[in-house]
């Protein structure tokens, strides 16, 4: 498996020059090792779900996430977003929650935010894989690296980007975006182990939608139904 190859044309040329060869080559080793001897999440067919359905110039959000959920059928390449069917994660009910009060859209039954990245949002988690029942599992592998240059490449982009980070984690990737085009916002994680702390009331999806307005490009509409 050679993960560069299982990309988008548009994507592999965009982070082709952030990469460092050797790092992806044995990352793609521990990826193929994986999928052939382990029951690994997402589906390899979904693994590059959130490059295929979002292409580089199109891409107006990037709502970085940690690693897929790691139950069956939960994963399925999108981050916080679940297969149409799955029960709604805890963490996206709270998504949902804030949604309704910031922009007025109504919760939705499903968790599939599929929606969501047909418009220009960049699902993106930073290690994409995870062995079945074992949460984290797949961190440090090299996953980093690979959506590091993720958004350093958008980070180059000349079209305003917003860059949506929710909780510690997803906060210290806020240093790589240094390209004064773009705006970064930061709240607290949704997960209900965080009590909700620095997210309810951030405001986020008015404030990422207010920035893309003043660099004008379109807003984003929320309700992942659309």
């Amino acid at each position: 498996m050679n993960l560069p190859e299982l990309l988008p044309p548009t994507w592999r040329a965009e982070l082709t020059p952030f990469l460092d060869a050797a790092a992806t080559e044995k990352l793609s080793a521990f990826v193929t090792e994986q999928y052939a001897t382990q029951t690994v999440y997402p589906p390899v067919e979904d693994l590059f779900a959130a490059y295929r359905w979002c292409e580089p110039e199109q891409t107006r959000v990037l709502l970085l996430g940690q690693d897929p959920y790691h139950g069956p059928g939960q994963a399925h390449g999108l981050s916080f977003s679940v297969r149409e069917g799955v029960r709604v994660p805890p963490s996206l009910r709270n998504v949902y929650k804030e949604l309704a009060e910031d922009v007025g859209v109504a919760p939705s039954r499903s968790g599939d935010l599929t929606g969501w990245a047909k418009q220009g949002i960049l699902l993106l988690n930073s290690v994409l894989t995870v062995k079945a029942g074992a949460a984290a599992s797949h961190k440090n592998k090299g996953w980093e690296v690979f959506t590091d240059a993720t958004i350093r490449a958008l980070n180059a982009r000349d079209e305003r980007i917003v860059f949506l980070l929710w909780g510690a984690y997803a906060r210290k990737k806020a240093e790589l975006v240094t390209n004064p085009a773009h705006t970064v916002i930061e709240s607290g994680h949704p997960s209900p182990m965080n009590g909700g702390r620095d997210f309810f009331g951030a405001r986020m999806f008015s404030a990422a939608n207010k920035a893309l307005a003043d660099a004008g490009r379109e807003p984003i509409n929320w309700d992942p139904r659309a």
